[in-house]
């Protein structure tokens, strides 16, 4: 009786969309999250709200960890906050609204929420490419230059490279979000997903969505595959020097201060490239969807357990913090 309730209802909604002063017939969308029996959904709620409350505190506890921690205080570490903050808040962007949909409480969404979600998550996104590219040049000086590395990275530049990445994230995607708004929406409005994206938004376009996905193209370009090209090099340079290394324990040590980074950039850069840098951005979305939940939901939790677990430094900053305790 329940799911008839909601069919119906969805079906309303269906024909409420009406002519407005932007050009677009819908004035809302419909998340249709993960369609499904009300056990199935209850217990994909219970998944995320657990993640999702690992990751915040995971998160919270790396940027507490390092700003607590005099020895920590190095652009690393100051590019590993940066890092934590915004998958703290890319998280936030996403999981709230998705549990809503899938308790069937907040399945509705305004035009002007959804682009602003897509704006606020793609953007956060983007500046996570640019981090993971920064931090591998700085591990790249650190590794190939130790001994000019200090003068090299001084907090300067470290301040500069991580505001850079926030403001170059943010105007990349803001392009595509007043592109995506320009866009004629003339019905159906609902939305294959538990959240809005650039996807989902041009599948259901009524207008002409070709400059709309050469721009993503051409962005995705810029942002994911430029920025992961310079991680690429970084870690060729790297890799190389540490071969170079006569000494076993110097060569572990080196490889220890990269490898929770090299994690990271692989399981990030690979379900970005599958989502984005594409040619048409309409198929498939199903699995969009699939690999949008591990970027939202799972790549934001492993990261404080990849740099906890995979860094010495970091290890022994928590044993001190139990240890007082």
């Amino acid at each position: 009786m329940q799911m008839l309730t909601e069919n119906l209802s969805l079906q309303m909604n269906l024909n409420t969309s009406r002519p407005t002063a932007n050009g677009t017939g819908v004035e809302e969308f419909i998340l249709l999250g993960f369609p499904g029996l009300w056990h199935s959904r209850i217990s994909l709620v219970v998944a995320f709200a657990l993640m999702y409350c690992l990751t915040v505190i995971g998160n919270a506890s790396i940027i507490a960890l390092i700003w607590t921690n005099s020895n920590l205080h190095t652009p690393m570490y100051f590019f590993l906050c940066n890092l934590s903050f915004l998958e703290i808040w890319y998280t936030t962007g996403a999981v709230p609204k998705a549990i809503g949909v899938m308790l069937g409480s907040s399945q509705t969404i305004s035009f002007s929420a959804c682009i602003l979600q897509l704006l606020f998550l793609l953007s956060l996104g983007s500046t996570e490419c640019f981090l993971l590219s920064v931090m591998a040049y700085d591990r790249y000086l650190a590794i190939c230059y130790p001994l000019r590395y200090s003068s090299l990275m001084n907090s300067v530049l470290s301040t500069r490279l991580a505001l850079s990445s926030w403001l170059g994230g943010f105007l990349a995607i803001s392009v595509l979000a007043f592109l995506t708004s320009r866009l004629t929406f003339c019905g159906p409005n609902v939305i294959n997903h538990f959240l809005c994206d650039i996807d989902s938004c041009l599948a259901l376009s009524c207008s002409d969505t070709w400059p709309v996905e050469l721009a993503t193209f051409l962005v995705s370009l810029i942002v994911v595959v430029a920025s992961c090209v310079v991680t690429l090099v970084s870690y060729i340079y790297i890799i190389s020097s540490i071969l170079r290394i006569h000494s076993a324990h110097g060569r572990k040590k080196a490889f220890s201060t990269c490898s929770a980074h090299l994690s990271v950039v692989m399981i990030w850069y690979g379900s970005t490239m599958f989502l984005y840098v594409k040619p048409s951005a309409q198929k498939s979305l199903d699995l969009n969807k699939l690999v949008n939940t591990f970027n939202t939901v799972v790549t934001p939790l492993l990261n404080p357990f990849i740099y906890t677990l995979r860094n010495k430094e970091v290890k022994q900053a928590l044993g001190r913090a139990f240890q007082k305790k």
